[in-house]
């Protein structure tokens, strides 16, 4: 069974919901997708939540080894992180409050994206949230 997305008016509707974004994999270089996506979502007036254990800080913001160590809601994960690692990634979203998986395009990982389906989560997998936001502003 393939991944299906919502249609792309169910895509605007979380987006113009959502507040709150915690990129997994955001890179302080900017000359990373990741970094330049995010800024462009912190531009648009998304809060920004860095998650990388491997910096401190990234764009201004503190950085966060993991999902988990986040306190506050989360209405998006934004995945940077190769399809090999969703299954962990989904681990670790599903133990916060956060309400969408999204997985970066490019990134998809089939068994991952029905196990939250099937537990009622909302999965978006191999679409950009940066053109997404653009095509339904």
């Amino acid at each position: 069974m393939a991944i299906e997305n919502p249609s792309r008016e169910e895509i605007g509707k979380i987006l113009k919901k959502a507040k709150t974004i915690a990129v997994v994999g955001l890179s302080d270089n900017p000359e990373r997708t990741s970094f330049m996506i995010a800024n462009a979502m912190m531009q648009a007036g998304y809060d920004i939540i860095p998650v990388n254990p491997t910096v401190d800080e990234v764009l201004g913001k503190k950085a966060y080894k993991s999902l988990t160590e986040i306190k506050e809601h989360v209405d998006i994960v934004n995945v940077f992180r190769r399809s090999e690692f969703l299954p962990k990634v989904a681990a670790e979203f599903e133990k916060i409050d956060a309400d969408v998986f999204w997985a970066q395009q490019g990134l998809v990982h089939e068994e991952t994206f029905n196990t939250l389906k099937d537990k009622g989560y909302t999965v978006i997998m191999d679409r950009c949230i940066k053109v997404e936001h653009a095509l339904t502003k």
